[in-house]
């Protein structure tokens, strides 16, 4: 904010209230900054610097070795993982993590129950958090699976390129497990 553009017009060329605004304004400008940040600290999605005070707060390990990202996904699911285990609670844990769509199957025959990864393809950047977290919140005597989801025969036909086509991309074999074309 430049403060002197907000004063009468017979203060331009005035150079003691110019340095003078100058000088407010850049005081204003930095508190403003400041006032941001701090506004930003106050949240999870936003947060940096208070990151190890939202893990402390809720019984997580502070590893300041990992990106803020995968610290704050972590902390997201610690959040929606309190209270009651249900169905729902688990799969907001893992979508969390996963940044796509979750199922969880139920296996109560054999006291387990399966993650499956649908919204994305392959395995989630962030599986060992994953599992840690799920193994947290999910009941001790249930057994914990899961599924990923990769590319299919069927959509891999369905791209119609021939083998050179393919190869002209240059796909590792993971890439071309989780490959998908955009429209």
């Amino acid at each position: 904010m430049n403060l002197i553009k907000l004063l009468p017009n017979y203060y331009n060329g005035n150079l003691t209230m110019e340095e003078l605004q100058g000088i407010l304004s850049i005081n204003i400008n930095n508190l403003a900054n400041s006032f941001d940040e701090t506004i930003d600290q106050c949240f999870v999605n936003t947060a940096t610097t208070l990151l190890s005070r939202y893990e402390q707060i809720y019984g997580i390990q502070v590893d300041v070795s990992k990106s803020n990202e995968f610290r704050r996904e972590r902390i997201r699911a610690k959040i929606r993982g309190t209270g009651t285990v249900n169905k729902k609670m688990i799969i907001d844990a893992a979508a969390s993590y996963s940044n796509g769509e979750v199922e969880v199957i139920e296996d109560s025959a054999n006291y387990r129950f399966i993650i499956k990864f649908v919204g994305t393809k392959g395995i989630p950047g962030n599986m060992a958090d994953l599992k840690l977290t799920i193994e947290e919140i999910k009941p001790a005597h249930l057994a914990l699976a899961f599924e990923f989801t990769w590319l299919t025969w069927n959509e891999f036909d369905g791209y119609n390129k021939t083998w050179d086509e393919w190869d002209l991309i240059n796909l590792t074999w993971n890439e071309l497990g989780t490959y998908k074309e955009v429209v």
